[in-house]
């Protein structure tokens, strides 16, 4: 008998939802029956139709602002499936980098804006059960990678981050799974040549490890043949670490708007 996925009847809040990996959830977790997911996006009035017809409410939610994140924990007091998926890549290097602030923002989103989410939340979901994290990390945490600049510590601390949160709430009975994920064909990873997952296949595949109970799951390319999806997440591999590499050396060169940079690359 097939296993019932646990988004059927969830109420989830997925953050950096408005396009890219964290749209793809929100649309994976409403087809597995989610009772209603919580999109959290920093500018509401920038979501159009996106999600129309399905069970999701929009919530403001800037992870980097604290007051932002402790108002959406007020606002969804019944959330049980949490999916930390916002992300900003500046396409900078680390040392060689002509705006050395860039390393703080990366790790202010892809680490605190995480730690902020799983603090706040974590409450919520020991009243509620115990419930799930879903942390969407990157095969450049898990090993270096020269041309991510302070993207790829970030998210190697985020992956830490992980494991820490999976023994902390452990006696509230919350399920944590750190989502290893490659090239994906989204706006942050538009500098990146060759093959790149389509977005839906990585929710697909992310919710499925789940459901397995993994604790650190790999969303890697060429997961299944083409046109089918992923039939599951697969442990981080060498080989994935060397395809990342050659992906982030073909990166285009980086703008000297870093604003603009940003713009391009954060949900």
């Amino acid at each position: 008998m097939p296993r019932t996925s646990k988004a059927a009847g969830s109420v989830a809040l997925v953050t950096g939802a408005n396009r890219g990996i964290g749209q793809a959830f929100v649309q994976e977790l409403a087809a597995r029956g989610a009772r209603k997911v919580y999109a959290g996006v920093r500018s509401p009035s920038d979501v159009t139709d996106e999600f129309s017809e399905l069970p999701v409410e929009i919530v403001p939610l800037d992870v980097t602002d604290l007051a932002a994140v402790q108002a959406a924990a007020a606002a969804c007091p019944d959330v049980n499936l949490l999916v930390n998926n916002a992300g900003l890549f500046t396409n900078n290097r680390l040392v060689r980098t002509d705006d050395p602030d860039a390393a703080r923002r990366e790790m202010e989103v892809n680490y605190f804006g995480v730690l902020n989410m799983t603090r706040a939340f974590a409450p919520v979901l020991g009243a509620n059960g115990g419930g799930y994290i879903a942390n969407v990390l990157s095969v450049a945490g898990a090993f270096p990678a020269p041309f991510m600049g302070g993207y790829s510590p970030a998210k190697a601390a985020a992956l830490f981050l992980s494991s820490i949160t999976r023994s902390e709430l452990a006696e509230q009975g919350t399920e944590v799974i750190a989502l290893i994920v490659g090239s994906v064909d989204t706006r942050m990873a538009a500098h990146v040549q060759g093959r790149k997952e389509d977005p839906r296949d990585i929710a697909r595949a992310g919710l499925t490890a789940l459901d397995r109970g993994e604790y650190v799951a790999s969303c890697p390319l060429a997961a299944g043949a083409p046109g089918s999806p992923p039939s599951t997440c697969t442990p981080p591999t060498a080989k994935m670490a060397s395809a990342q590499r050659a992906n982030c050396a073909t990166r285009s060169s980086a703008s000297s708007d870093t604003s603009a940079r940003e713009g391009a690359a954060r949900c």
